[in-house]
């Protein structure tokens, strides 16, 4: 083992910094890198499940994102068509499986200051914003990256690096993992507003319209403060051309044809993006590990990407300080078979299941699908059941079930 215990990471998101303050908390030396000149506001990922609640309180952390935050204990499934509520799913049902049995809508730039802030008073961890990773090196004894910046380039040699670069990962790249999955073929439109649809319209803070032209997804946050703003989500034709998917006469159509009403809505932000299904063919390679959309991408119906990387984080820093502590180094190996197996068996699959029981077109397969919705919502233990997997619960007792013996 080397001498050198610097843990390096690229990448200054949540699933970067949650690495650096639990490995921090552990006593070893991190320095983190990104690209950026500061942590980034963006509007993205906010529905934060009681599986990744549950890491986020062990590191202290869940009574400030609930306070800047909302607290939502159930989600709902409407027909757009006929404009009646199919089913509505309440996690209370979980109270005697977790010590969260409700989401948290925190948004991500939310949990990145809160992360920043736990991380201030930490000496032996180093941010080092405007710092881009461009290349790197392993051997035996260690791993050392190429950085660049306004100034120029420098070398940083640690033990060991993490990937949590994004889905358009540096890091995953330069160690030549390749990421396999797909495109979708539409791409994500968001549309944010003001308008109240709880208090308007009697939607809950998670609701789901099911659709067989165009599904939507509708949910709130809590933004700076009341009243909050409202994110839809719809799926945009990549045929059309962006200038007319994003105009003002697109963008109030859409709306009105899903939320008729009197007023145009004040859109105050508005964002389309390509949507992915992908998995690196590894999180592991010699001293290069992968960690959030470094590692996994996915649709964001059910939101569960970054409660997938705030979960590798936890597991991952908790083997590798064990590994630089001494113990034996397939922990690590053991981390890669424990998140890529549930990435692929619960991430991939809920959330393109997600995707297909909103888009279904064929009648009396829709009238089926929603119709297996309700029962499952109206049976208790059906409900259990299902609000286990989708608060990612069973992901988590999975992948601690998993041993490099079994190999899967």
């Amino acid at each position: 083992m080397t001498s050198n215990k610097t843990i390096l990471i690229s990448g200054g998101g949540p699933v970067g910094l949650f690495c650096a303050l639990l490995l921090g908390r552990h006593g070893l030396p991190v320095r983190l890198f990104d690209i950026n000149s500061g942590l980034q506001d963006d509007p993205r990922a906010a529905t934060t499940h009681p599986a990744t609640l549950e890491v986020l309180g062990q590191a202290g952390l869940v009574n400030e994102m609930a306070r800047v935050g909302l607290t939502a204990p159930i989600f709902q499934f409407w027909d757009r068509p006929t404009g009646e509520l199919v089913a509505t799913f309440d996690l209370t049902l979980l109270a005697n499986d977790t010590k969260y049995p409700y989401v948290i809508q925190c948004e991500q730039f939310k949990t990145a200051h809160i992360l920043m802030a736990a991380l201030k008073d930490m000496p032996n961890v180093e941010i080092m914003f405007g710092h881009e990773v461009v290349g790197l090196m392993q051997d035996d004894e260690g791993v050392s990256v190429n950085v660049r910046t306004k100034d120029g380039e420098a070398i940083h040699k640690g033990a060991y690096l993490i990937g949590a670069d994004g889905g358009r990962s540096a890091v995953r790249k330069q160690a030549e993992i390749a990421f396999e999955g797909f495109t979708w073929e539409e791409r994500f439109l968001v549309l944010t507003t003001p308008f109240d649809f709880n208090a308007e319209l009697g939607y809950c803070y998670r609701s789901y319209f099911a659709d067989p032209d165009e599904w939507c997804n509708c949910f709130k946050v809590s933004a700076d403060g009341p009243p909050g703003l409202w994110r839809t989500v719809f799926p945009a034709d990549s045929n059309v051309p962006v200038e007319q998917i994003m105009s003002d006469e697109s963008v109030h159509a859409r709306m009105q044809k899903f939320f008729p009403n009197k007023t145009p809505y004040n859109i105050v932000h508005r964002n389309l993006y390509a949507t992915h299904q992908r998995v690196a063919s590894t999180f592991r390679k010699g001293r290069v590990l992968l960690a959030g959309d470094s590692a996994h991408v996915n649709n964001s119906i059910g939101g569960m990407g970054l409660n997938g990387g705030l979960q590798d984080a936890a597991n991952l820093s908790e083997k590798l300080a064990q590994v630089i502590a001494g113990g034996p180094d397939d922990l690590l190996d053991l981390y890669s078979l424990q998140r890529r197996t549930v990435s692929i068996e619960f991430v991939q699959a809920q959330s393109i299941a997600n995707k297909k029981q909103l888009e279904t077109k064929e009648p009396v397969e829709r009238k089926k699908t929603l119709g297996d919705l309700a029962a499952t919502a109206s049976d208790p233990v059906k409900a259990r059941q299902y609000l286990l997997r989708s608060s990612m619960l069973s992901m988590q007792a999975r992948a601690a079930s998993i041993t490099l013996e079994q190999g899967s």
